[in-house]
């Protein structure tokens, strides 16, 4: 595999006060990568850090080889990589299908580019709400409007900060199988949440932080016979 992201030992300070301490990790094409850990770690700092929202002080972030520490996030947007943030942050005053189309770039032409009609067969109730002002939405068709714009930049890398924060349990169910049929036809994915039964069935690899650090990476039957990581850094 070809290695897509690699964030190398960057420091990020909001302030004077340091939250990311040689931070790193990497995903290669086509894998689904998970960052844990409790609230207050670093996973969202990490992740703006990645976009240019909250820029790196130190180290390097490249992507698809070249480095971006330092670009401003509509830069880092424009390379491919697709944001689905957390507490979503669709736009309110617009339609679902403006919401969609808003954002559409076509970076992927030879590989069946993410259009509207295939976000609304992606998620059927958009299409059923495709004349529904963003604030009109329940949560869970805001987190899927969310997911279908960022599909619809066509990224190379779609990253997830929360994937399903908040959403009653059918629709968490509907999020993950969205995501397994992204993993199927090879989108790369960095997705933070909570769960830990669904991350593991989807993911590749997996990044635990505490205080702005690694203190654990591995693979899902890794994590799931480290009861005692688990235990001490995700409080499960």
């Amino acid at each position: 595999m070809a290695r897509l992201l690699e964030v190398d030992s960057i420091d990020t300070f909001y302030g004077r006060s340091q939250v990311l301490f040689g931070m790193g990790l990497a995903i290669d094409a086509g894998e689904v990568v998970t960052l844990m850990g409790r609230n207050g770690m670093g996973k969202t700092t990490t992740i703006r850090s990645i976009m240019g929202l909250t820029p790196a002080s130190q180290g390097a972030i490249r992507f698809r080889g070249s480095d971006i520490r330092g670009l401003p996030s509509y830069r880092v947007a424009k390379v491919g990589i697709g944001l689905v943030p957390e507490g979503r942050q669709i736009f309110p005053n617009l339609s679902v299908r403006e919401n969609l189309v808003a954002t559409a770039a076509n970076r992927r032409a030879a590989d069946s580019p993410w259009t509207y009609e295939r976000v609304i067969e992606l998620f059927p109730r958009l299409a059923e709400r495709a004349g529904n002002m963003g604030n009109q939405l329940s949560g869970g068709e805001q987190q899927m409007l969310a997911v279908g714009r960022a599909l619809m930049t066509n990224p190379h890398l779609l990253i997830l900060d929360e994937a399903t924060e908040g959403l009653a349990p059918l629709i968490r169910l509907e999020i993950w199988n969205c995501l397994e049929r992204l993993k199927q036809a090879g989108q790369s994915i960095l997705v933070v949440d909570k769960n830990v039964d669904a991350l593991t069935r989807l993911a590749n690899r997996h990044y635990v932080i505490e205080k702005g650090r690694v203190v654990w990476q591995g693979d899902s039957a890794a994590l799931l016979a480290a009861p005692d990581i688990q235990h001490r850094y995700l409080g499960i």
